[in-house]
């Protein structure tokens, strides 16, 4: 545990040191006429590769939770099996489904969080922040139990300079939960509207909405201005004043007014690719994130993975910088008791396949 722990400061200083742009998260809900929700993200990062695996953890699977003194914090045994995705250990699941039906995800949350601080004699019940996502996903069914799992561990930074994070919880009832944690409290939050970004907090991103009471899908109507005429010049003017930069705030309004504006699909499936469709609007290409002066990284994008959930009928599909073609994983299809674990990259190559069509 210790020697793996030396990879994992090294990330974590450098997250501490890179620009909160580079770290940027956006998440969307939609729901379809079939009764099923799905809920999206991206992640970025645009430090560093994050080689990010996919992991897939049989029932009865236990492992160790990190901690700061480099020890062995709480053990945890999955009773539900599940899909994940992993960013530069296999241990740290960024994002997935289990076969109950829950999806549970961490977005960074950078300069608002605060955890408490670690108490040796207390690490049988602690729990390292990145390591929330794969206990909660083997462990509980609805966000309810997860309202009640959380109360009763310790959450705590691995590295305690590093950026704090928040999570958000969905089941298949459609319910969806943000977890901030404040001063050592956690706080929970419906979310009814099922969107996430970053910073600041997930309330004060929902009365900034306010400033953008003027806001409306489709075309601005014409107008006099004395004896001139006013048009729009063309579609989408309702949307004028709309910010289009890449800060939380920022892609939180964008995302809220992109996905409420859009068509209710009449199946999972539909609202699955709608979901990628609108995730598309909030790729950051790479270097729009690095700071004046500073070399940007040599990755194709700064949103290295895009993950779609569909929590009613438990597939989660993904596509990737590397690979923009949708890959997915059926958990129905899956025997939880029978497998054995497995980990493996995301992509198989660092390279975008394309199909040349023959023309004779």
């Amino acid at each position: 545990m210790k020697r793996k722990l030396v990879a994992v400061l090294v990330i974590a200083a450098a997250a501490a040191a890179w620009p909160q742009g580079a770290e940027a998260c956006t998440g969307i809900t939609l729901k379809a006429k079939d009764g099923a929700y799905v809920v999206a993200r991206t992640i970025e990062w645009g430090g560093s590769n994050l080689n990010s695996r996919y992991v897939v953890v049989p029932r009865g699977y236990s492992q160790h939770s990190y901690t700061p003194q480099g020890t062995d914090g709480m053990e945890f045994t999955a009773r539900y099996g599940y899909v994940g995705m992993a960013v530069e250990q296999e241990e740290f699941v960024a994002e997935g489904l289990n076969e109950a039906g829950l999806s549970a995800g961490l977005f960074y949350f950078p300069g608002y969080g605060r955890y408490e601080a670690f108490d040796a004699s207390k690490k049988s019940s602690s729990i390292a922040d990145l390591q929330l996502v794969p206990w909660i996903l083997g462990s509980c069914a609805t966000v309810e139990e997860v309202k009640a799992a959380v109360g009763k561990v310790h959450v705590v930074a691995v590295y305690p300079d590093a950026s704090t994070v928040h999570w958000r919880f969905a089941d298949a009832s459609g319910r969806q939960l943000v977890l901030e944690i404040i001063d050592g409290e956690p706080i929970f939050y419906e979310n009814e509207l099922g969107v996430l970004t970053n910073s600041p907090g997930f309330e004060w991103q929902l009365t900034n909405l306010n400033n953008y009471v003027n806001l409306y899908p489709g075309a601005a109507p014409s107008q006099m201005l004395g004896a001139l005429r006013l048009s729009p010049f063309g579609a989408g003017s309702g949307f004028l004043g709309i910010p289009g930069d890449i800060t939380p705030p920022s892609r939180f309004v964008r995302a809220a007014f992109y996905q409420t504006s859009a068509p209710e699909q009449a199946t999972a499936a539909d609202a699955v690719t709608q979901c990628f469709h609108i995730l598309n609007n909030f790729d950051i290409p790479i270097g729009i994130e690095t700071d004046r002066g500073g070399k940007p990284t040599d990755i194709p994008s700064a949103t290295q993975w895009t993950a779609v959930t569909d929590v009613k009928n438990r597939v989660i599909y993904y596509r990737t910088m590397y690979d923009s073609n949708i890959r997915a994983f059926d958990l129905r299809s899956i025997d939880f008791a029978a497998i054995s674990y497995r980990s493996e990259p995301l992509d198989k190559t660092a390279e975008q396949p394309v199909q040349f069509i023959r023309v004779r």
